[in-house]
């Protein structure tokens, strides 16, 4: 009887004690939380100046330099070890602090738009006209995953937290390449989770996924004639494109609604009285799987043959780059909203909901100015929208992805509306919001192994334990363009 009264106080103490342990790391993990929301505070002047300065750069896809070594520089001042020129492009690279396992990675992106320079105006008024601009709000993407970075590694030295932060850096976001071609080369392979953010109109964790795609250019190859007196000594490139096209569009009928096909012809020649003897097309092939998409283009391929044939003239297909659909990871996603909670919306002043308002007006929206507050947490399970190479990221690693307000409701993306709300306040309190969330979630992941391996058990019943396999053509080599 004594022996089993002495297990019953042996089991309770033991409980006892497994419960004070517990609550004494829930609050260690709320003081590191705390000591990260105070780095941000006091260092986002100096993140509002890194995104301002890449704000002016604008530099477009593969062509980051100073956006990419601005990124860089910050961070070998911070202790961190970057490798840099990384899958074979001189603005990618890799900055990792910390050696152990788990390893996190945060994902930066830092490129711009063609054609959409804007001055931090509430009308259309170019900077530099027909110079690019953050119509997607790149600068504050990659400005604050920078910060989230930086002080993760702070809160890792004062606590001696074991585990590796890693910021990689991933250009070329906007032609879907960047990531692509460094998941191909196994950048991301060694990650234990993987957090993104993008800036918004509303402020919510992510949970939807994207469009997988095929992103290629068919080039027609003919023969000049004059266009009146002897036609019949031409082979025209462009009937070639124009037959394509209409190959094409009558494809769609024999396709899954899921689909998307979109094209636009680059060259088609320079003259009506002269047979074009070269004429260009550019393809996007979408659906909500790889197989569907392969598919597809299979069909598209057969389509471009037939093209040729009819027309006596010779092709080749231009391979860009291509995506898997995106993978999310709703285990890691309902830590991020706890996060996302805990931090809250942006909170913008009268003064910045005026300047949105005044946009919308421009846009010709209605004039509701900006979401403040935080967009309950929701398993989306349809797929809409466009692709993106985080996908990539996603099938290798579970994968988080966070969106903040940094601009007015109902704007246009991807147009001067958002490169004005990017460089403005409303910008900057939503990147600073982002890297607060991030920087948090980062902490719970390098503090809770459990955790992690719950991730992963997620991720490898979605993928049935299957191994990543780039989307890309065996051999396809990266085009870089001209400095």
């Amino acid at each position: 009887m004594k022996r089993n009264n002495f297990l019953v106080w042996l089991f309770v103490l033991l409980m006892v004690f497994g419960f004070n342990n517990s609550i004494f790391a829930k609050k260690k993990v709320e003081k590191q939380k705390e000591l990260a929301i105070n780095w941000v505070d006091k260092n986002q002047n100096l993140l509002i100046e890194i995104s301002d300065k890449i704000w002016e750069y604008a530099e477009t896809a593969l062509k980051e330099y100073k956006s990419s070594q601005l990124l860089i520089e910050t961070l070998e001042r911070a202790g961190f070890k970057v490798e840099k020129g990384v899958a074979g492009m001189p603005t990618a690279f890799v900055a990792t602090y910390g050696e152990e396992k788990p390893i996190i990675g945060i994902l930066a992106e830092y490129d711009a738009l063609p054609g959409l320079s804007q001055k931090v105006l509430t009308k259309k008024e170019p900077l530099v006209p027909g110079a690019p601009g953050h119509g997607c709000g790149h600068n504050l993407f990659g400005t604050a995953s920078l910060g989230a970075a930086l002080a993760v590694k702070y809160v890792m030295e004062k606590y001696n937290i074991p585990g590796t932060i890693k910021l990689f850096g991933c250009p070329a976001e906007e032609t879907v390449v960047g990531k692509t071609f460094m998941a191909r080369e196994g950048v991301f392979d060694d990650l234990s989770a993987a957090i993104v953010w993008h800036p918004s109109t509303s402020t919510r964790v992510n949970t939807g996924s994207s469009l997988a795609m095929n992103n290629f250019k068919v080039l027609f190859y003919g023969h000049t004639a004059h266009g009146a007196s002897d036609p019949w000594n031409g082979r025209s490139a462009l009937d070639a494109v124009e037959l394509m096209d209409i190959g094409v569009n009558f494809l769609r009928e024999h396709i899954h609604p899921t689909a998307r096909i979109h094209y636009v012809i680059l060259n088609g020649g320079r003259a009506p009285n002269v047979v074009p003897d070269f004429a260009e097309v550019w393809y996007y092939v979408r659906d909500i799987n790889r197989k569907n998409v392969d598919e597809i283009y299979k069909k598209v391929l057969n389509i471009a043959k037939g093209a040729s044939l009819m027309t006596n003239t010779k092709y080749k297909v231009e391979f860009i780059t291509a995506v898997h659909s995106l993978l999310p990871n709703i285990t890691g996603s309902e830590v991020m909203q706890k996060n996302l909670e805990k931090i809250g919306a942006p909170k913008f002043t009268q003064e910045e909901i005026d300047f949105a308002k005044e946009i919308q007006k421009s846009c010709g929206k209605e004039e509701k100015g900006l979401k403040q507050k935080v967009e309950p947490f929701k398993i989306i399970t349809d797929q809409r929208g466009g692709s993106t190479d985080v996908a990539e990221v996603s099938r290798i690693t579970p994968t988080v992805q966070l969106n903040v307000a940094c601009a007015p409701v109902g704007i246009p993306w991807h147009s001067w509306a958002v490169v004005a709300s990017s460089g403005h306040s409303i910008g900057h309190k939503g990147m600073l919001v982002a890297a607060k969330v991030m920087a948090l979630t980062a902490i719970d992941f390098l503090n809770d192994n459990k955790l992690i391996e719950k991730m992963w058990k997620e991720f490898n019943e979605k993928t049935k334990g299957e191994k990543y396999k780039s989307p890309l053509p065996q051999g396809l080599k990266l085009k870089l363009p001209e400095k």
